[in-house]
């Protein structure tokens, strides 16, 4: 396939989709460096527990999450952030996505950070926090708490999805006491957090990851090309029934879409109908 090819596949992928290829991408990568080179470089990209080191690469921050420690560990959080994503991008577009996984990824971090420099006896477990997990489990825990009574299905049974978020959640803190991988449960139960809040204050009408949408725009702008002022006389173009009928359709759209999640904020997701759920997926897909 040629490199054309791969980049419109790439391109029809969703935002979720998209993720799990670039860290299957950077963990095959991080291997082969190993590889060839005996040694890696990935220690750079890794958030480390030393708050002074942690000023030196601030960008850890977020670069921590496309690394893992192994094929199991990189499996299962692939695997959660798809079945998760399918359900989020049923509800709300890509950017309400990247907004929920990386404020995870981000507050996880933090979490992780402030918790093995206020309590000194965390010191002599994890060096550096690697893992998409905070991100995965903010997306999950999100679908959770903003749809708790949807069922899904796991292995034989119909469970509802706030006994899956709650297990998770109780998985990770009944492991703390015990010392493994405490850095890791941490940086969950941060994303876990961050989830939860979002969901909730999003059915409450708030969207606190409005500003980080700002945020992401604007360091977007600055690495867009800057549009040369045009030397020739300056053109207008009448709108053309076309244009008019198009954005008369994207309003319509819109208005379908927050009238579906409307009803569910107010009766939950099992209350729309086959067809409100089929629209809401190819909406989902479409952005």
């Amino acid at each position: 396939m040629t490199n054309g090819g791969l980049q419109y596949q790439f391109a029809r992928l969703s935002i979720a989709e998209k993720l799990i290829v670039v860290n299957v991408l950077i963990f095959i990568l991080d291997g082969l460096s190993t590889a060839l080179l005996g040694h890696s470089v990935s220690h750079w990209f890794h958030l480390p527990k030393d708050f002074l080191e942690f000023v030196g690469q601030p960008w850890s921050l977020i670069t921590y999450s496309f690394f893992h420690a192994g094929l199991g560990h990189i499996f299962w959080n692939m695997l959660m952030l798809y079945f998760a994503s399918r359900i989020f991008l049923n509800l709300f577009d890509a950017q309400k996505f990247i907004n929920v996984y990386f404020l995870g990824v981000i507050v996880g971090g933090l979490v992780f950070l402030l918790s093995y420099n206020v309590f000194p006896t965390l010191l002599n477990t994890n060096t550096a926090l690697i893992g998409a997990s905070a991100g995965v489990t903010a997306v999950l825990i999100f679908v959770c708490a903003y749809i708790p009574n949807q069922e899904v299905r796991v292995i034989f049974f119909n469970i509802k999805l706030w006994y899956v978020g709650a297990f998770f959640v109780l998985v990770d803190l009944i492991q703390i006491p015990y010392g493994a991988n405490i850095g890791g449960r941490l940086a969950h139960l941060g994303g876990a957090f961050l989830g939860y809040m979002y969901a909730r204050q999003l059915l409450n009408g708030n969207d606190i990851g409005a500003g980080f949408t700002k945020l992401r725009n604007s360091i977007g702008q600055l690495f867009k090309p800057k549009e040369k002022k045009a030397s020739m006389k300056t053109v207008y173009r009448k709108n053309t029934a076309a244009d008019s009928q198009a954005d008369y359709d994207r309003q319509a759209r819109q208005r379908k879409i927050d009238t579906i999640l409307d009803k569910i904020s107010k009766s939950g997701y099992e209350s729309l109908s086959k067809e409100e759920k089929d629209f809401l997926f190819k909406a989902g897909k479409e952005d």
